[in-house]
């Protein structure tokens, strides 16, 4: 059956000489994955160059209820980027944010507010013209909302170590050694009062923000299972 759907580019990989799988996060259906064909021409209804990591897309697929791999039969640019894909500083962001998603997001139901930010975000760094150098923590820390995973800042005073796998601050160093030092931990607040249109008020060394997304990503490994190694965060970090 041909349905429509809007969705986020995450990953692409190769399946055989005709087809690629290509995940997406949709509107309508949650993570979902689509065969995307190859080798096909400019006027053809799916074009492999829309397909780039966080694009916006319109998707008419054939569905069939048991398999989980769904024909791509049309596509459309539901959102025409102004810059992500050409920007170096951005399209970095792009990839790692893909993948990242590609590791946390399973869900294969439906959730309108988590689409709506991720969407927005993405609309945001694509047409912010500067001062974006916070974006992917702020977004990292914002998206622990939706997975139910943000962290308790409450009892916070300034020599509490925060405890990762606890997610809250404590005024001692844990026994399981997963912890941050109350000389770092007051970042943690403060990525928390960060939004995309104050961040830049925030002023950060290239050391001090790979350290807060070194924290991030193993406070993520932490909660959630399967969590890999990310590709493109050595990229990101040398880049910022």
């Amino acid at each position: 059956m041909l349905q429509k759907y809007e969705g986020i580019v995450l990953y692409t990989v190769k399946y055989n000489d005709k087809s690629d799988i290509v995940h997406i996060y949709t509107a309508q259906g949650g993570r979902m994955s689509f065969l995307l064909p190859v080798r096909r021409s400019r006027q053809s209804a799916v074009r492999q160059v829309l397909f780039q990591p966080l694009s916006i897309l319109g998707i008419e697929a054939d569905i069939r209820p048991r398999s989980s791999l769904h024909p791509i039969k049309e596509t459309r640019a539901s959102y025409v980027f102004r810059s992500l894909p050409y920007h170096p500083y951005k399209s970095a962001i792009a990839l790692f944010v893909a993948e990242f998603l590609y590791r946390v997001v399973r869900e294969e139901m439906p959730n309108e507010l988590l689409y709506h930010y991720l969407a927005s975000s993405i609309e945001w760094l694509d047409v912010c013209e500067k001062d974006f150098a916070n974006f992917h923590l702020v977004f990292l820390m914002r998206l622990s909302r939706f997975l139910g995973l943000y962290p308790n800042l409450e009892d916070y005073s300034p020599r509490c170590y925060f405890d990762l796998l606890d997610a809250c601050f404590v005024s001692g160093p844990p026994s399981h050694g997963f912890y941050v030092l109350p000389e770092e931990a007051s970042r943690i607040r403060t990525l928390a009062r960060m939004n995309y249109d104050t961040m830049y008020l925030f002023r950060m060394t290239r050391a001090d923000r790979n350290r807060c997304l070194d924290v991030i990503c193993t406070y993520y490994r932490l909660h959630l299972p399967d969590f890999n190694e990310l590709k493109s965060l050595p990229v990101l970090q040398e880049l910022f």
